[in-house]
C-alpha cells in the first residue's frame, strides 16, 4: 500500500472521523482539504439502494449544472448534411458518419460526449462494444440521439452531464472545481441530488441513497448526510 503524504494526512486531519456533513459543510471542507498545487476536480458519489441488474431499477438520466464542470466537454457528432453543418457551427469538436465511426472503430475514444442523428443510429449501434462500456453511446433518454444536433451541442458544453448506476449501485458525478467558490459547488451538488431523487425506482425498497461522499482528484473523502435533501446555500 502507497506511503500517504504528509499533505494527504493534514487534510485527512481535518475531516472529523464519522461526521456526516451537511452538503454545504462537505463541498466547502472538500475545498479545503484539496491539493494547493493543482485546480482538483471535485466529484461526488451516491450508493443506492438498488439493484441495477433489474431493468426497473436502473437509474439514468441527465443534469444541467448551473454552473458547469469546470471542463469544455470534447463533443463528437455523428451527422451529415445540414445537421454536420448545424453541429460544428454550435462548437461540436469532431463532426462526421462513416469516417468517424471507422476512427473510432480503431480504438479512438478522446471525447467526453457523442451525439447522432437518429438516421445514423443503425451504424452507430456498432459502436455499442466500444462505447456502451464508457457510458458514451448516444441516447434518446438522454437527448443524445436527436434531430436537433446544435441544441445538443450547446446543453452539453454548457454544463449537461448524462449518469448512469454502475454495476455495484454507485453514480459518480463531476461537479466542479476546487476553485469553484463553495455556494457553486452546493449548488451543482443540489442539482445533482434533486435528479437522483426524482429518478428514484418505484421498485426501489428501503433506504434509496444509502451513502453519500464528496470529494477532490487524490483528497480524502468526506461523508454527507444522505438524508439531507435540502441543500442550503449561501
Amino acid at each position: 500500500m502507497a506511503k500517504r503524504s504528509k499533505a494527504f494526512e493534514a487534510a485527512v486531519a481535518k475531516i472529523e472521523a464519522g461526521k456526516l456533513y451537511a452538503p454545504a459543510e462537505a463541498v466547502a471542507l472538500a475545498k479545503e482539504t484539496s491539493s494547493a498545487k493543482t485546480d482538483s476536480t471535485v466529484e461526488v458519489a451516491f450508493r443506492l439502494g438498488v439493484d441495477p441488474r433489474k431493468a426497473d431499477q436502473m437509474v439514468r438520466g441527465t443534469v444541467n449544472l448551473p454552473h458547469g464542470t469546470g471542463k469544455t466537454a470534447t463533443v463528437v457528432v455523428f451527422a451529415n448534411g445540414d445537421k454536420a453543418e448545424a453541429a460544428k457551427a454550435a462548437g461540436a469538436d469532431f463532426v462526421g458518419s462513416d469516417d468517424l465511426i471507422e476512427k473510432i472503430q480503431g480504438g479512438w475514444t478522446d471525447f467526453d460526449a457523442a451525439v447522432a442523428t437518429p438516421d445514423l443510429m443503425g451504424k452507430v449501434g456498432r459502436l455499442g462494444k466500444i462505447l456502451g462500456p464508457r457510458n458514451l453511446m448516444p441516447n434518446p433518454k438522454t437527448g443524445t440521439v436527436t434531430m436537433d444536433v446544435a441544441k445538443a451541442v450547446g446543453d452539453i458544453k454548457g454544463g449537461k452531464i448524462d449518469f448512469r448506476v454502475d454495476k455495484h449501485s454507485n453514480l459518480h458525478f463531476i461537479i466542479g472545481k476546487a476553485s469553484f467558490d463553495a455556494q457553486k459547488l452546493a449548488e451543482n451538488y443540489s442539482a445533482v441530488l434533486e435528479e437522483v431523487l426524482r429518478l428514484k425506482p418505484t421498485s426501489s425498497k428501503g433506504r434509496y441513497i444509502s451513502k453519500a461522499t464528496v470529494a477532490t482528484t487524490f483528497g480524502p473523502g468526506i461523508q454527507v448526510d444522505p438524508n439531507v435533501t435540502k441543500v442550503v446555500v449561501g
